[in-house]
C-alpha cells in the first residue's frame, strides 16, 4: 500500500512541478510587459510636451486638437498643428487659408 502511495506522489510530481514554473514565467513576463509599457508612456510624455491651454481645443467626438481649427492644413490632431507648419505658430502664418467647411 505504500508503494502504490509513493508510486502516485511521483507521478504527480512532474506535472505539479512544470504547472508552477509556467506560473512563475508568466507572472514575470507580465511585470516585464507592465515596465516596458511605463517606460514608454514616460517616453511619449517626454516627446510630446502638453501644449498650451491657449492653444489646444477640444471637439466632441475627435478629443483634444492643437493650432488653429479653423484653417484648411490644420492637422486635426493633439501632436501637431499643421500639414504645412506642424510646429507652429499659427498667427500670422503666410498659409493660413480659412476653412471652407466650418
Amino acid at each position: 500500500m505504500l508503494a502504490l502511495l509513493w508510486i502516485i506522489a511521483v507521478g504527480f510530481i512532474p506535472p505539479l512541478l512544470s504547472v508552477w514554473i509556467v506560473r512563475r514565467t508568466q507572472k514575470r513576463v507580465q511585470a516585464q510587459l507592465r515596465r516596458a509599457m511605463t517606460v514608454t508612456n514616460r517616453m511619449r510624455a517626454r516627446r510630446y510636451p502638453v501644449s498650451s491651454p491657449l492653444d489646444s481645443y477640444y471637439l466632441e467626438g475627435v478629443g483634444y486638437l492643437i493650432g488653429d481649427i479653423s484653417c484648411k492644413f490644420n492637422a486635426r490632431s493633439r501632436y501637431i498643428r499643421c500639414a504645412v507648419n506642424p510646429e507652429g505658430p499659427c498667427q500670422r502664418c503666410r498659409h493660413y487659408e480659412p476653412n471652407k467647411g466650418l
